[in-house]
């Protein structure tokens, strides 16, 4: 039997277990709020990978190795970065958003969780906040059918075009149907893949060019300053620019939609305990198999004299030649579902979004829980083919469009989380006015370039984004008795006795 037809089989059993899994999970949701959160009925575990898996994508497996390949350790800061903020993001946002979504009038959105905190009456806030994640996501998804065709393009020697297309098939046919918990535990069985690949590839790489020792020397033969933190330049303006920008990954976590919404579907908040140990753990296996697939990578393709077109490609790469095709095909799978993980998850939150926070808004009558299940199924089609449209002729990096993207959640609703959850003098007008800033901030920022602007947008968006609702909310601020009572009751759940 040819590699190619191994290659095949691997992949084909892969997209075959998610389209069953999709079917399993079609068959158990009921109802709109099924449809979108599960019932909140996840278990830690289920939550703990789903988030992980649905919050990587395809840069994990491709885009961060492809980085410390060309740029060494310096590249690092954006794992540690993530780190910290995925760590603080189970700990401090995990609990209490779940209780607080759950009291205050049982939100089941981001959206619509902002509009019952801060009793807005004008619906501006949730509408402006549901745009927000259309375009926002819009991006985002595009970068997942991008790195779709570029896998199918450096893996198979295909075209682009039908690698996206088909990759899109696929996941609509499980989300489309499956909804909410179809994404939710392809999650769980794609982020093992995930975690299983990044272990195995670099240790058959190791292996192959003589052991981490000699792997050690050739990469330091080859640049000396690959293993070095700041890049060999020490603490320069340009080098702690870079190290921040790194660092300010983190704080992305707080205002992803398709990651705090598998907090708010957890069973019940004190579940969020060991959800964060399994997803912290999971995280950093992950991360540290993805920096190692870059180090050893660079060692790989010298010991080869290989001539590596594409670096986001460098994994793909070692596990077609150093894996029997089987293997290799399971490994691509991962690949694919590193890609199909976030994909899935951002589909079912535009979709909430256009369905939950839009149309339910605009109609004054409410409609029939068939048909809001029936429009979340075409609102989940249609974000698809304009995402699709943006992907045919990609102009950017898989990381360079998830990097947008993560800046424009992370401070435009990051900020809005956190005082949300923390702070009961948040206004509608304070987070209104923050989500505004940080949005124009990040698309301001991001088009400048050189000197302080060379930042990532996610820190400065960040910022003035909560000075805004800070400033804001104090000046428009009216105490309101009901928002008092449910601030209280949420601590009263996640904190006992206090």
């Amino acid at each position: 039997m040819s590699d190619q037809v191994w290659l095949y089989i691997a992949l084909g059993a892969y997209f075959a277990g998610m389209l069953l899994i999709g079917y399993i999970a079609y068959r158990r949701t009921s109802g709109h709020e099924g449809y979108m959160l599960a019932g909140r009925g996840l278990p830690p575990w289920v939550a703990a990978l789903s988030a992980g898996a649905s919050d990587m994508s395809g840069w994990l497996i491709m885009g961060l190795p492809g980085a410390i390949y060309v740029a060494g350790l310096i590249e690092a800061w954006i794992a540690i970065g993530l780190t910290l903020g995925a760590y603080l993001n189970w700990l401090v946002v995990a609990p209490r958003l779940r209780a607080y979504t759950e009291v205050s009038q049982n939100s089941i959105t981001l959206p619509s969780f902002f509009e019952n905190r801060t009793r807005d009456k004008t619906r501006s806030l949730r509408i402006v906040s549901s745009i927000i994640i259309l375009v926002f996501f819009t991006l985002y998804v595009s970068s997942g059918m991008v790195a779709g065709g570029v896998f199918f393009e450096s893996t198979f020697n295909g075209e682009y075009i039908w690698g996206m297309v088909l990759v899109t098939v696929i996941t609509l046919g499980y989300t489309l149907f499956g909804g909410f918990l179809g994404a939710s535990l392809t999650d769980v069985v794609q982020g093992l893949m995930m975690v299983i690949a990044l272990i195995v590839v670099p240790v058959a790489a190791v292996v192959s060019v003589g052991g981490v020792g000699e792997a050690m020397s050739l990469i330091r033969e080859l640049g000396p300053n690959h293993f070095d933190l700041f890049g060999g330049t020490g603490l320069s303006s340009v080098t702690t620019i870079g190290v921040l920008s790194g660092l300010a990954w983190g704080l992305g976590y707080f205002g992803q939609p398709h990651i705090v919404v598998r907090f708010m579907a957890l069973r019940k908040p004190s579940e969020a305990k060991s959800a964060r140990r399994i997803g912290v753990t999971w995280q950093i296996i992950s991360l540290a198999g993805a920096l190692f697939s870059g180090f050893i990578g660079i060692a790989y393709v010298a010991r080869n004299n290989i001539d590596l077109g594409n670096p986001e490609t460098i994994v793909l790469l070692m596990s077609q030649a150093l894996l029997h095709p089987l293997v290799a095909g399971l490994v691509l799978a991962a690949v694919l579902a590193a890609i199909m993980s976030t994909f899935s998850s951002q589909l079912i939150v535009c979709s909430s979004a256009l369905v939950e926070d839009i149309f339910k808004v605009i109609r004054k009558t409410p409609p029939a829980e068939k048909t809001l299940v029936l429009l979340g199924r075409l609102c989940v089609l249609a974000v698809a083919i304009v995402a699709a449209l943006l992907a045919i002729t990609p102009n950017d990096s898989i990381l360079g469009l998830v990097g947008f993207a993560w800046a424009g959640f992370g401070s435009a609703f990051g900020p809005i989380v956190l005082l949300s959850l923390y702070w009961r003098k948040l206004t509608n007008w304070g987070a209104l006015s923050a989500m505004v800033v940080g949005t124009i901030t990040v698309f301001a920022w991001g088009a400048a370039s050189g000197g302080i602007f060379d930042l990532y947008e996610l820190l400065p968006g960040f910022v003035f984004a909560l000075i805004t609702a800070i400033i804001v909310s104090l000046a428009t601020y009216k105490r309101d008795e009901a928002i008092e009572q449910e601030f209280t009751t949420t601590k009263s759940i996640v904190v006992p006795g206090r």
